[in-house]
């Protein structure tokens, strides 16, 4: 029999053991969290879209291009778009609007070889404080003086990069894929342009998804516009028509009813980028957390730059000075 004493102590030792796993499985809901949103951002590299407007007949021209099998669109459209998420060779300079949990955020954006780096220029609609400013400043020349610190704080823009081109290659067999009836054309399609070509997709039943981040797709469907001289995704609208469970449920329980709207802009030559970004999500994370995430992404103001270092980029957010309004 052990003595009290002997009790008292591995009680003791157990202790942080406990809070060590307690803590991983809070950090393992986190991730797993982040991962439902890299599934519906890597989405996002795949496609554009806003919600459904009133639609106008199918011009005669598309009618030929749909003898072959929709699915071949579907697979055409994810090798293109991975373009998207890399596009080797080009770099532009815009501006980003995000609205998440975080706020609403407006920040001068630069590409590089490296990664992105960003300027915040507003906060929740109004012009940054001398003292923000400040902050903000400090932050970008913190980056600048540590290419580690730069480092980490460009892991999660690369880890969404791969999440979106894994999710891509898993996307033409994920689902079941036909021509939607009528072939609805958008609204706002510049006149002498080809007729879209248009896709309905729904799971596929006998598709296992090899990972945890490719559950959601289990329970995705929606509509894809093509563009048919590119084949590339011009509009996007998926919703999660049923309850997905992540690790079985225990990680996240994903709640019927979300919804993700995407459009996607051609900038030039063959750029491409995420233009408009809508999804909406509510979830239970460790079975007990229930979570709403919004998420609102819009980018503007596109102007292609030249190859350059992260350090540079900062350097040109430093140098240009802060918009009055």
């Amino acid at each position: 029999m052990h003595s009290p004493q002997t009790m008292r102590t591995a009680a003791s030792a157990a202790q942080p053991t406990t809070r060590s796993r307690n803590n991983a499985s809070r950090r393992s809901a986190s991730q797993h969290c982040r991962a439902v949103r890299r599934f519906l951002l890597g989405a996002c590299f795949l496609a554009l879209a806003t919600a459904v407007p009133a639609a106008s007949p199918q011009p005669p021209s598309a009618a030929p291009l749909l003898d072959g099998p929709a699915r071949t669109w579907a697979v055409d459209c994810a090798n293109n778009e991975s373009l998207v998420i890399q596009h080797p060779g080009s770099f532009l300079r815009y501006r980003l609007h995000v609205i998440d949990e975080k706020g609403d955020h407006l920040r001068d954006q630069i590409e590089t070889s490296e990664g992105s780096v960003g300027r915040t220029l507003q906060s929740n609609g109004r012009p940054l404080t001398p003292a923000e400013d400040a902050a903000e400043r400090q932050r970008l020349n913190d980056l600048l003086a540590s290419p580690a610190a730069f480092a980490r704080h460009i892991r999660s823009e690369q880890n969404n990069k791969q999440m979106g081109v894994h999710l891509l290659k898993l996307v033409p067999d994920a689902m079941l894929w036909s021509y939607t009836p009528g072939q609805p054309q958008l609204p706002n399609q510049p006149d002498g342009d080809p007729a879209l070509i248009v896709l309905d997709f729904k799971p596929n039943p006998a598709w296992s998804p090899p990972t945890m981040e490719s559950e959601p797709l289990t329970g995705l469907e929606g509509r894809l516009w093509i563009d048919p001289r590119t084949r590339r995704m011009v509009r996007l609208e998926g919703s999660l028509t049923r309850a997905v469970n992540i690790g079985w449920g225990i990680v996240a329980h994903i709640y019927p009813g979300g919804t993700v709207t995407l459009r996607q802009a051609n900038v030039g030559g063959q750029r491409w980028i995420v233009e408009h970004i809508v999804e909406q999500l509510n979830l239970r994370a460790l079975l007990v957390k229930n979570v709403h995430q919004r998420l609102v992404f819009d980018t503007a103001d596109y102007q292609p730059v030249p190859a350059m270092t992260y350090q540079q980029a900062i350097q040109i957010l430093l140098d240009t000075p802060l918009p009055t309004r």
